[in-house]
């Protein structure tokens, strides 16, 4: 029998209960410096600087100029459970600042030599310091040369837990922690000046931004010059939800998901419901294993998200988590859906002070003066491969085409221009007001086939294949349950599925066209079942549908090194200016590019 079953239950020193706290929340110095960042923007500063020392595991330094702590209340600051952002039940279900957790500088205090001097005075720079070594707590601060706000310093860190303290890094390691830190935190507050040292070097200054261009120059500084050049804006409200921020254009997108910053309340989370309503939206654009990049705030009623359900306060829990997953999915899939050439003037005004002429080689493109033409556009000839691919859906597309010109001044130019030649039977050469438009006539008609191809798939339902054998699948009860309640789902997508027993379901009827693709239905169902037990949603059914459309799509479009006139190369320019998402093509590939006339005069060295 083990020793410790006959030993006495005995409540832990005090010391010992704020180190093991201090292992629920601080891993290593940008734990630190995230807690007292944090507890920085809660006591409204404006301006916040920080110092580090070999990437914050010699040194943390937070100086702020928040509101600050009176004198005779900084020994509470230390203690545990002691806050002053709650003080009841209600106010714990409806967080509206980012420290909640009875507050960590008691437990970091009790790894750390730590000191906090804090003065609440706008009119003196008299304030108060209490100095700790490892948690011995004093029993009350000194007077100290403080201006108003706080400064805290958190000096070897994990001195007194060896254990802990081997677990740490490099100094380049560490720092580079800290840096993704600050960025993250930074990226919540556009209002907040924030300045940074590192080993005594001046390393970052972020200036507070109170309009676009400010900015916009900020996200430049903190998310680099591509994705600022390379991003859209977005904003949209729908009840008791709202969001804003940037996300990135299909065109330009990462290996990994490093350019990813999202906040619930100011909050920084990373949530997998989120993750997975962004995912969907991008998933008919970009490259297979490439990930989207975005800075985006989503603001709610905070009594809908309990912020309460991890100790590092990354992740949240969503009250109504597939009300959340289809708003932010509508929400981001539309702002894609609408970077159409005609669209982009807009966010290229807003950046252009500020991102001075390489944001004028967005592969969207800027137009000004412009007006889109009206109508669905087509050659007969072209018209007939599209039909042959689309037969299922009866898919029609007009015979109108247009035969106006560059040298045709009634009508304002329109975004794309007006077609000059073919070169090498694969792009189009066009000039707009800009300058010159290079498109890539296959990628560019496959997303206009897909797209009409999608649309006809979603208005006119889906035609059903009956199983001549159904196929019995073995679940757990569980998902056999789950399968029985989103019956209607299945439905919706053209799968007939019935619960058979307690862990089986039967699929009596699949989509006509999932047959055609040779997909494993059972496989399906069981990834949509997986989904919907995660997110509480699924993309899948609708994902295999339009891969297959997608393919249609591509065995459709105008080939390579097929001669087109001028009249046809300006019929796919103005479907391209009517079609959603024509700026990337199926599987993620920019379909056209800009070069501006002032790039083009660069190249070739005119005024120098």
């Amino acid at each position: 029998m083990s020793s410790l079953s006959t030993a006495s239950i005995q409540p832990l020193p005090a010391q010992l209960v704020n180190q093991i706290a201090a292992g629920e929340v601080i891993e290593r110095p940008a734990s630190v410096l995230k807690e007292l960042l944090e507890n920085a923007l809660d006591a409204g500063a404006t301006e916040i600087s920080v110092e580090l020392e070999r990437g914050g595991m010699d040194c943390v330094r937070v100086r702020d100029n928040g509101k600050g702590i009176p004198g005779e209340e900084i020994p509470l600051a230390l203690q545990r459970h002691a806050t002053s952002k709650i003080s009841s039940l209600e106010d714990l279900e409806r967080i509206t600042t980012l420290g909640f957790r009875g507050e960590a500088l008691p437990s970091i205090a009790s790894v750390s030599r730590f000191s906090l001097a804090s003065n609440p005075e706008d009119t003196t720079n008299e304030g108060w310091v209490i100095s700790t070594e490892g948690g011995e707590f004093p029993q009350g601060a000194v007077p100290v040369r403080q201006a108003r706000g706080s400064t805290v310093e958190v000096r070897n860190l994990f001195f007194n837990v060896p254990a802990r303290k081997k677990f740490l890094r490099t100094e380049r390691t560490e720092w580079q922690h800290c840096q993704s830190m600050l960025l993250r935190i930074a990226l919540s507050r556009f209002d907040v000046a924030v300045s940074v040292r590192h080993n005594g070097r001046d390393c970052l200054r972020l200036d507070a931004a109170d309009d676009v261009s400010s900015r916009v120059r900020r996200l430049q500084q903190a998310c680099g010059q591509k994705f600022a050049q390379q991003s859209i804006g977005l904003e949209n409200s729908a009840q008791d939800l709202s969001m804003h921020g940037w996300i990135s254009l299909p065109t330009f997108s990462r290996s990994q998901a490093d350019l990813q910053y999202f906040y619930v309340n100011g909050r920084a989370i990373r949530d997998k419901v989120v993750a997975h309503a962004i995912k969907q939206a991008y998933q008919d654009v970009l490259y297979h294993g490439r990930f989207p990049a975005f800075v985006l705030f989503l603001e709610m009623d905070p009594a809908q998200v309990d912020v309460n359900a991890h100790p590092m306060k990354h992740e949240v829990r969503f009250r109504q988590a597939r009300y959340v997953h289809d708003f932010v999915r509508h929400t981001v899939g539309k702002a894609i859906a609408e970077t159409m050439p005609e669209s982009t003037q807009q966010d290229a005004d807003k950046y252009r002070e500020v991102v001075d002429d390489a944001v004028r080689a967005l592969p969207s493109g800027m137009f000004s003066g412009m007006a889109q033409q009206d109508g669905l556009t087509g050659r007969p000839d072209m018209v007939s491969q599209v039909q042959a691919a689309a037969g299922l859906y009866g898919v029609s597309v007009t015979e109108e085409v247009y035969e106006a010109s560059p040298g045709d001044h009634a009508q304002a130019m329109p975004p794309l221009g007006y077609a000059l030649a073919q070169l090498q039977g694969i792009y189009i050469l066009a000039q707009n007001d800009m300058g010159l438009i290079i498109v890539d006539m296959h990628a560019a008609h496959e997303r206009i086939v897909y797209e009409k191809l999608k649309a006809a798939y979603q208005q006119q339902g889906i035609p059903v294949q009956a199983l001549l054998v159904p196929l019995t699948l073995s679940l757990s009860p569980q998902e056999a349950a789950l399968a029985e309640q989103q019956a209607d789902l299945f439905s919706k997508f053209g799968f007939g599925v019935e619960r058979f027993g307690d862990d089986s379901v039967i699929v009596r009827e699949i989509p006509a066209l999932l047959r055609q693709g040779e997909t494993d239905a059972g496989s399906l169902v069981r990834d949509v079942l997986s989904d919907l037990s995660e997110y509480d949603s699924s993309g899948r059914l609708e994902q295999a549908g339009n891969e297959i459309l997608s393919t249609m799509a591509c065995h459709g479009s105008v080939r390579a090194n097929r001669q087109l006139t001028i009249t046809e190369m300006n019929a796919l320019l103005r479907d391209m200016e009517a079609t959603e998402r024509s700026a990337q093509c199926n599987h993620g590939r920019p379909t056209w590019v800009q070069l501006s006339v002032d790039q083009l005069d660069k190249l070739f060295k005119r005024g120098r």
